[in-house]
Parts: C-alpha cells; sequence; structure tokens
C-alpha cells in the first residue's frame, strides 16, 4: 500500500481502528474520518507507537456521518486538500441505539449506516476516478437477513425496532453496493461489500445485557467472538489484495465470496433506493 491513501470512517475503535492499524503497517497512508476528536487523536496515537508510522502516515479528520453538512465539509477539504484516494473504505456504524434522529431528521440507524456514507461515496466518486485504479470498501452484517425496505416508512416513523432497523441499514449498504458496481462499469474503481462476523467491539453499547449475566456474556464474547483484528482481515483485504483487482459488486466473508439472499441483489429494489436516496441528502444528476 506504499505510496496510497486509505480513508477509512469510524477508525477511532474495533474494527476501523484494526483496519487503520492494518493499512499502515502495509505502509498505506490513513485519514481517520471520526465524530469524536479526543478518541480519534488517542486512536492515532495507539497506531503510531504500534506501528512506528510518522504524524503524516496517520491523519485524522472530523466527519459526523449523522450530519449531511459534515459530509460535505469533510468532502470539500478532503478534495482540497488530497491529490488522490486510492480506498474509501465506509466501516462507521451505530447499532441497535433508541430511537433518534440525525441532524437532518432521519432515523439515526438509517441516517448513518447508508444515508451519510452514500453522500459521502458520491461527493469522492470523482476523485476516486481520477486516482484508479482505485476501490471501495462497504462493512455490512450478516444481520441484513433479518432487514427489509420499506420505501413507506424508511424514516421508521410508522414503526421502529431497533434490531430491524439496523438491520435494514445493512441490507441498504448491500443493494447500495449493488446500483454503485453497476454505475461504475469501466471507470476504473471498484466496489465490493463484507461481513465481518461477531467481533468484540463497543458497537454493541445500546444492547441491554441483565447485570448478573455480564460476566457470562463477557466470558463467551472472548471464547466466542472474533478480536477486532480478525473482523478487520476481509477489510484489509478488499482495500489492498491484488487477488480482487477488477473484482465488482461482490460480498466476502473471511476473505471469500459471499452467496447473498436475493433481496440484496435485487437490481430494482437497488436502482430506487438509489433513487430516493439521492433526494433524501439532496443530490441532483
Amino acid at each position: 500500500m506504499r505510496g496510497k491513501t486509505v480513508i477509512v470512517t469510524g477508525a477511532n475503535s474495533g474494527i476501523g481502528k484494526a483496519t487503520a492499524a492494518a493499512i499502515v503497517k502495509l505502509q498505506g497512508r490513513v485519514i481517520m474520518a471520526c465524530r469524536n476528536q479526543a478518541r480519534a487523536e488517542e486512536a492515532a496515537r495507539d497506531i503510531r507507537q504500534e506501528t512506528g508510522a510518522d504524524g503524516g502516515q496517520v491523519v485524522f479528520k472530523q466527519l459526523d456521518l449523522a450530519s449531511l453538512e459534515s459530509v460535505r465539509s469533510f468532502c470539500e477539504d478532503i478534495i482540497k486538500e488530497e491529490p488522490r484516494l486510492d480506498v474509501l473504505i465506509n466501516n462507521a456504524g451505530v447499532y441497535q441505539c433508541p430511537y433518534t434522529r440525525t441532524e437532518d431528521g432521519f432515523e439515526m440507524q438509517f441516517g448513518v449506516n447508508h444515508l451519510g456514507h452514500f453522500l459521502l461515496t458520491n461527493l469522492l466518486l470523482d476523485l476516486l476516478k481520477r486516482s484508479a485504479p482505485s476501490r471501495i470498501v462497504v462493512v455490512s452484517s450478516k444481520l441484513y437477513k433479518h432487514g427489509d425496505i420499506n420505501f413507506e416508512d424508511l424514516n421508521s416513523e410508522q414503526f421502529y425496532d431497533k434490531a430491524f432497523a439496523y438491520s435494514r441499514s445493512k441490507l441498504a449498504n448491500l443493494l447500495f453496493t449493488c446500483e454503485l458496481a453497476c454505475r461504475l462499469e469501466g471507470s476504473g474503481v471498484t466496489v465490493n461489500a463484507l461481513t465481518p462476523g461477531i467481533v468484540r467491539t463497543n458497537l454493541g453499547r445500546h444492547v441491554h445485557i441483565p447485570v448478573l449475566a455480564k460476566p457470562l456474556f463477557n466470558l463467551l464474547s472472548w471464547g466466542l467472538f472474533k478480536s477486532p483484528e480478525d473482523g478487520a482481515q476481509t477489510s484489509v483485504y478488499l482495500a489492498s489484495c491484488p487477488d480482487v483487482d477488477g473484482v465488482q459488486g461482490k460480498c466476502f466473508a473471511d476473505c471469500k465470496p459471499l452467496d447473498l439472499l436475493g433481496k440484496a441483489t435485487n437490481q430494482e429494489v437497488a436502482s430506487k433506493l438509489w433513487d430516493i436516496s439521492e433526494v433524501m441528502v439532496g443530490i441532483t444528476t
């Protein structure tokens, strides 16, 4: 990855931090796109200490995916400051939070996990195309299987279930990948998705576990869940490995192609979701 610039969203903890560290070890330069400056700068210090990287190789830039204004400002800065962008890793996410809305009034999980990354990717596409061959990596989840795209209630105003809303946002990630892959044919930019598996991260902070069950849960998680480093392997593989040169619109798990349910590759639904997402985030094409 020497000489390559990689943006990782949500790089201050969990899979994102492990992904950033692995790319730096491969001699890539990482822009950590994170909401919380203090936590991101602490994570950047950890990565520099772990890898021996210098200050220019691990850079923090403020990005709040729950704010379309923040996404636009971030992209303006990147386009102004960066001569090239080789890889964009859409990693950040919120998981099973209580019903809340983004700054722009979208249900939080759909707003951050799908719409924020949708706008981010679209605004950076020209730079990615100028830097081709380049790659986009989308972190989804096997929980997409429990999701459904209800075009009549994308904002969960009629019904909200936090687990279903998360699954829907992860299904949206895969449909986004499907449609974007079609649009990128022949551009030199590839997009692929992945499911990392169950990983020990702070993503589950909104999941309530009874106090008496916590010691057992913690013990089981160490035995059964992946470490962030293991969870990051497929992200790093899709960002860096020559094996996936030119591979377009696929989903991977454990660095191998994954067969998806038909609802995640439905071209008609993917196209309709794209069009509605453009309207929601204010893109005109």
